[in-house]
């Protein structure tokens, strides 16, 4: 039943005795020798298997003598038990084992019981894990180089679109609005004034660079009331904005007074001027 038991068991188990010669080996055991080809009667009971781990570690000197001082720790009482991941590549086969030694606990002469686990599949999916991981790694610092470029990219084209707003702003102030105001003081028919006025209020709403915030912010204002506080935020005392527009003084004022009410200026202390500054 014991016998049966053993041959049951995937891990490659051997038994040895105090001096490290191999007692019993079962079937999982010598299959594995027999694939790797060793010689009839190598790798089987009577042989010392330190003399196994230099054949077949060879080429892993360090791992063999890890694995043979770990041996001799277990067998002279050092350690407990030793525990070791190794290598075993062959030509066209990558394999990976997992070697356990520990002593059993039966009555009479000291016997290890030494076992080789085949962990080829879980070092496989490490591997794949971690390429995995440093394709990820790799995407992400593209994607991280790409988004920096992006933003460079945006700031870049917002801070020309703020230029260009402003190189807007200039050309109507510096070669337009001139020959505007000398049009309103010119003694035109009614009907080219209100042409005039027209282009005027158009003119305001184009130059003015607070618009935009103040429609983001819910506060809508009439085109005349825009114009008004578009001259107030250049500095214009309301008699020069009545003259500009061709209004009464009183009408300027009323249209303070709504400007106010739909910025939510209560406090007649605080300027408006200043705070219209503020929204450019």
């Amino acid at each position: 039943m014991q016998d049966t038991v053993f041959d049951s068991l995937s891990a490659h188990l051997a038994i040895l005795d105090e001096k490290g010669t191999i007692i019993s080996t079962n079937r999982a055991w010598n299959e594995s020798a027999r694939k790797r080809g060793n010689p009839c009667g190598y790798d089987v009971p009577g042989e010392n298997y330190l003399q196994v781990c230099k054949h077949i570690m060879g080429h892993n000197q360090q791992k063999t003598l890890e694995i043979i001082e770990g041996i001799q720790g277990v067998i002279d009482g050092s350690i407990g038990e030793f525990c070791l991941e190794y290598q075993l590549h062959t030509p066209g086969e990558r394999i990976w084992y997992y070697i356990r030694v520990l002593r059993l606990s039966a009555q009479g002469p000291l016997k290890l019981l030494v076992s080789h686990e085949d962990i080829t599949g879980l070092k496989l999916a490490e591997e794949a894990l971690r390429l995995g991981e440093d394709t990820l790694k790799k995407q992400k610092r593209i994607l991280e180089e790409k988004n920096i470029a992006l933003k460079v990219l945006l700031e870049q084209r917002e801070a020309d679109k703020k230029e260009m707003e402003q190189n807007v702003l200039n050309n109507v102030k510096e070669m337009i609005l001139p020959y505007l105001d000398r049009l309103k003081s010119a003694p035109l028919r009614a009907e080219d004034q209100k042409i005039v006025g027209i282009i005027d209020s158009q003119l305001m709403a184009i130059i003015s660079p607070f618009m935009n915030r103040l429609s983001h912010a819910g506060i809508f204002l009439t085109p005349q009331e825009l114009q008004v506080a578009t001259l107030v935020k250049e500095g214009k005392p309301s008699k020069e904005i009545a003259d500009i527009l061709y209004v009464s003084e009183s009408t300027v004022h009323f249209h303070r007074k709504n400007i106010r009410k739909k910025l939510g200026i209560s406090d007649r202390k605080k300027n408006l001027r200043s705070y219209l500054m503020s929204l450019s």
